[in-house]
């Protein structure tokens, strides 16, 4: 395995680790302060290698199909965990995780059918955009976990968590606008006409 897919592993292996950090404190009624901590350390770490895996993969000449594939999924996989404990904790709204989970998984379904014509789909401005919008709500979302841990009962909580529900219901939209882009560029694909022949 090369090293841009290694440290896209590294990725996958934290999402666990993620939720076991979160979900044991959470509901076991033990303190999460711990927990907090070391969500921050996977969250960085996993920011980290997301730029390395692309920068090393491009320098050292080791761009795959393989890795093509395994970076976003692992992208949307350890994200998604994230948010599934953002709405556990009450700082998401329900409704942008699930309209963040059918954009990904039918981005998935779109990405399969192009790898059989042996297509990749490249990330466009929206996507990017889209990137960025989780990774700042991620942020907040772990802001106000780590502020209920460490500091409970701060006067402007309850606007903090406003503004990282905003955050979530923003990166939501964000995230329909980008695949209404790649939507549509898909069903002007000759993949898609020989899809809906089959």
């Amino acid at each position: 395995m090369t090293l841009p897919n290694k440290l896209t592993l590294t990725r996958l292996l934290a999402a666990p680790l993620v939720f076991l950090s979160w979900y044991i404190p959470f509901h076991l009624g033990l303190s999460p302060k711990f927990g907090s901590i070391l969500i921050w350390v996977l969250f960085l770490v996993s920011e980290v290698t997301d730029i390395l895996d692309g920068h090393f993969a491009r320098t050292l000449g080791q761009v795959s199909d393989v890795g093509k594939l395994m970076d976003p999924f692992s992208d949307v996989f350890l994200r998604v965990t994230y948010f599934t404990c953002f709405v556990g904790a009450g700082l998401m709204p329900v409704w942008t995780l699930v309209v963040i989970l059918w954009r990904e998984l039918a981005i998935m379904f779109i990405r399969m059918l192009l790898a059989r014509e042996g297509i990749t789909l490249a990330a466009n401005k929206g996507g990017k955009l889209k990137s960025a919008l989780y990774f700042v709500s991620g942020f907040g979302g772990l802001t106000a976990l780590t502020l209920r841990a460490w500091t409970p009962g701060l006067d402007w909580m309850n606007t903090l968590e406003l503004i990282v529900a905003l955050l979530f219901v923003v990166a939501a939209l964000a995230s329909l606008i980008s695949f209404a882009d790649y939507f549509s560029h898909y069903m002007k694909s000759e993949t898609h006409k020989k899809f809906m022949s089959e």
